[in-house]
C-alpha cells in the first residue's frame, strides 16, 4: 500500500529580484539630515528616505511616503529610485500593481546598468507583463545583470541554459550560473545544484556534493532542497542514514506544502519508522499530499476509506479518491475502481464502467485488471462474450503469478 515517492529535479521556478536599493551617494545615519537634504531636491537623500520609510527603519514604515519619495528622485534620473519604484509597481506594494509602469521604471534603470532592473525587466520579458513577451530579450537583460553578480538573473539565466528554452541547452553554462548564485546563499540555486550532482546532469554523479548543497538550501528552510535532504537520509547515500533526520527534513518541508514530503512523511507514520507510529498523523498527511494531487496519496485514502483505516468506512469517498488516483494513471486504483463498479459499492453498478477501468490497469499490466478483463469477456459483463479475449486476459494475469486468473484457466 505505502511507497517512498522520490520526486526528480522537477521544474525551476523564475523569480524577479526584491532586493532594496538606496543610493551609495547618500549614506548618512543623521535621519534629519536626510530629511533635509530629500526637501533640497537631492535624489540621493530622497531614494534613501524611500528606502527607509518601506523598511520602516528609523521611522514608522509607510508605502505611501516610501513610493512618494522614490518617484521624486525617479523622475530626477536616480537608477536606483527607478529600480525600486518598478519593483513596487511589479509587486503592487503600495500602490496598484501596473506591470507596463513597472517596466517603464525598471528600463529606465536597466539602461543605466543597475542589475536588479535589469533582472526584473528580464522577469517582465520573460513573462509578458507589461511588454510583449520575448525571451531573447528576457536572456539578454538576464545576462547584463548576471555578469554584474545579481543572483536572481543568474539563476533564472541558469534555468533557460538547462532547459534550452530560448537558448542552445548549455549544461555546462547552466551549471556556471547555478553556481555563481548557490555560492551568493540563493537556496533555489543550491537545490538545484545539488540535484545536478545527484543525477550527473553535465557533471560527474558525487552524492557527497549534492548532499552539500542541499544541506546548505534546506538550512534556509527552501522546501524542496529539505524533502530531497531527507530523501538522502532516508537511503544513506551522502549523508549516515538516519530515519530520524530523514522524517525530521520531510516534517519540515511537508508543513510548506511540499506534497512528496508530506506523502513519506505519511508513510513514515503509518510504518513507525523513524517516528512513533501514529495512523491519524499518516492519514492527516496522506490527506495533505492528496489534496495537493499526489496519485498514490489519493489512491491510499481510497484505501482507507474502503476498510475504515483510521478514518469512518465510507465507500462513497473511496470511490471518490480511487478515481482521482485512477484518473492520473494510477492502476491500483484503476482496478479497485472497478470492483466498486462490479459490485455497486459506493456507486451504482454499472459493468460497463467496470471494463473501462479494468482495461486500463490491464494495459499497464495490473494482473488484478487483467483477470477481471478476463472474467467480464467469460461473463459477457460489459461486453460481448469472448472466451477468447477471457483467456487472453487470464493467460496474462497468470504468467504474472495470479492466483484467481490460474484457477480460471485450470477450470476452463
Amino acid at each position: 500500500m505505502f511507497s517512498v515517492f522520490k520526486r526528480g529535479m522537477g521544474s525551476s521556478v523564475v523569480l524577479f529580484s526584491v532586493l532594496i536599493f538606496a543610493s551609495h551617494a547618500f549614506a548618512s545615519p543623521d535621519l534629519n539630515k536626510i530629511e533635509r537634504a530629500a526637501l533640497l531636491g537631492n535624489a540621493d537623500a530622497q531614494t534613501s528616505l524611500g528606502v527607509r520609510y518601506e523598511k520602516g527603519d528609523g521611522v514608522a514604515q509607510n508605502m505611501a511616503q516610501s513610493v512618494a519619495w522614490y518617484r521624486k528622485a525617479a523622475e530626477q534620473g536616480n537608477a536606483y529610485a527607478q529600480s525600486n519604484l518598478g519593483r513596487l509597481y511589479l509587486q503592487g506594494i503600495g500602490l496598484e500593481k501596473d506591470a507596463a509602469l513597472a517596466a517603464l521604471w525598471s528600463r529606465k534603470a536597466a539602461e543605466q546598468n543597475e542589475p536588479v532592473a535589469q533582472s526584473n525587466l528580464g522577469f517582465l520579458y520573460e513573462h509578458g507583463e507589461g511588454v510583449e513577451k520575448n525571451i531573447p530579450q528576457a536572456i539578454a537583460w538576464y545576462t547584463k545583470a548576471a555578469e554584474q553578480g545579481d543572483a536572481v538573473a543568474q539563476f533564472n539565466l541558469a534555468v533557460h541554459y538547462d532547459q534550452g528554452d530560448g537558448v542552445t541547452q548549455d549544461l555546462q553554462k547552466a551549471l556556471t550560473y547555478y553556481r555563481k548564485a548557490a555560492e551568493q546563499g540563493a537556496a533555489n540555486a543550491q537545490c538545484q545544484l545539488g540535484a545536478i550532482y545527484q543525477y550527473g546532469r553535465g557533471v560527474s554523479k558525487d552524492i557527497n556534493e549534492a548532499a552539500h548543497w542541499y544541506a546548505l538550501s534546506a538550512d534556509q528552510d527552501y522546501p524542496a532542497a529539505q524533502y530531497r535532504l531527507g530523501v538522502l537520509y532516508g537511503t544513506g547515500e551522502g549523508v549516515p542514514q538516519s530515519h530520524v533526520e530523514e522524517a525530521s527534513w520531510y516534517l519540515k518541508a511537508a508543513k510548506q506544502g511540499d506534497a512528496s514530503a508530506q506523502f513519506n512523511l505519511a508513510a513514515m507514520y503509518a510504518n513507525g519508522e523513524g517516528v512513533t507510529e501514529d495512523q491519524d498523523k499518516a492519514v492527516y498527511w496522506y490527506r495533505q499530499a492528496a489534496d495537493n494531487g499526489v496519485a498514490f496519496a489519493q489512491h491510499n485514502m481510497g484505501v482507507f476509506y474502503e476498510h475504515g483505516t483510521g478514518v469512518r468506512r465510507d465507500l462513497v469517498e473511496a470511490a471518490s479518491w480511487y478515481r482521482k488516483a485512477a484518473e492520473q494513471g494510477n492502476a491500483k486504483s484503476q482496478f479497485n475502481l472497478g470492483l466498486l463498479y462490479v459490485k455497486g459499492d459506493g456507486l451504482e453498478q454499472d459493468y460497463f464502467a467496470a471494463e473501462k477501468w479494468f482495461r486500463l490497469a490491464a494495459d499497464q499490466g495490473h494482473s488484478g485488471g487483467q483477470a477481471s478483463l478476463g472474467n467480464l469477456y467469460f461473463m459477457g459483463e460489459g461486453l460481448r462474450k469472448d472466451r477468447a479475449q477471457a483467456l487472453f486476459w487470464w493467460k496474462k494475469a497468470a504468467d504474472q503469478g495470479n492466483k484467481e486468473a490460474q484457477a480460471s484457466l485450470e477450470r476452463f
